[in-house]
């Protein structure tokens, strides 16, 4: 018997993906991707209980794309403590081990799903990405980010959570806002953050989460943004994005390849445009870092 918080996968389509059961509705189950964000309804007829350990294919392929990233993520913050040792030498070569301090770009947050917010919380942890990371309901992100952003002043901004095609919008168009659940909350929450500042490298937008409108987005202001071809995008892939531009330097450019490349969607599930990074290193190393934007170096 089907139960809240069973891991299950649905059989009409081949047991691929992997949810939690959050809500049961008589004889529907409210399910909620485990990887993906994808929040769906199901007949309990149609669901079959699975093992934590013996995920469905296409979940258990994005752990093990998760986990690629995580680490490619972890080998570029080694090789710009690196890169940034060599050229603190070169200002100043008398020191043989001059130390620094960091002030990667912060981030702020907004996540309409608890559970995932939670998960991208963790992953900024692990990279030392400073966040502020908030609940909140797609609908009430507009609202809340326009009181938001003058408190935080974050470089980057981060507005995600469930979105979709709808089953039977008003009209089949794809282009049309009308047809998705979510996406025209995105696109005004993005309007009202490209109004606060227009500037592009000085404030990076990602948005959108599973099947959201792409170009709206773009459109409207969003330096990177799910998903050209409609697809699921995993949970983590914003956070992915987020954590390259905080940790860019602002001398550079971050790469849309390597950006793209390292999200578990690829280029079907996000894309973007050429955006300069917002990390600085400064001289000399500070002790009292609670007060600033700043980490410590390893």
């Amino acid at each position: 018997m089907t139960k809240l918080g069973d891991l299950v996968v649905r059989k009409s389509y081949g047991g691929d993906v992997t949810f939690r059961v959050e809500r049961i509705e008589r004889s529907v189950a409210i399910i909620k991707g485990t990887e993906f964000r994808l929040l769906a309804d199901a007949p309990l007829t149609d669901l079959l209980e699975v093992d934590p350990g013996s995920p469905g294919e296409k979940t258990e392929r994005a752990r093990i794309k998760a986990t690629e990233s995580l680490q490619r993520l972890r080998q570029d913050r080694q090789q710009l403590a690196e890169r940034n040792q060599v050229a603190v030498q070169q200002w100043s070569p008398a020191a043989q081990e001059q130390a620094y301090f960091e002030v990667p770009g912060k981030v702020l947050h907004l996540d309409g799903d608890e559970r995932y917010l939670q998960k991208s919380l963790d992953l900024y942890e692990k990279l030392r990405v400073p966040v502020n990371g908030y609940y909140v309901n797609e609908s009430a992100m507009p609202n809340v980010l326009y009181r938001l952003l003058p408190t935080v002043n974050p470089d980057i901004v981060v507005l995600t959570g469930h979105d979709g095609v709808l089953k039977n919008p008003p009209s089949r168009d794809l282009y049309n806002l009308t047809s998705y659940k979510n996406s025209k909350h995105f696109v005004e929450a993005v309007r009202i953050a490209r109004e606060y500042e227009r500037n592009f490298d000085t404030l990076t937008i990602v948005a959108g989460a599973c099947q959201s409108h792409f170009e709206a987005l773009l459109q409207a202001g969003a330096n990177f943004a799910s998903s050209p071809a409609r697809v699921l995008i995993h949970a983590l892939d914003p956070v992915y994005i987020a954590a390259k531009a905080s940790l860019t330097s602002i001398r550079d450019t971050i790469h849309i390849t390597d950006v793209l490349n390292q999200t578990i969607s690829g280029t079907q599930g996000v894309g973007g445009i050429e955006t300069r990074g917002s990390y600085r290193i400064g001289l000399p190393t500070l002790k009292d870092l609670s007060k600033l934007n700043i980490v410590p170096t390893m």
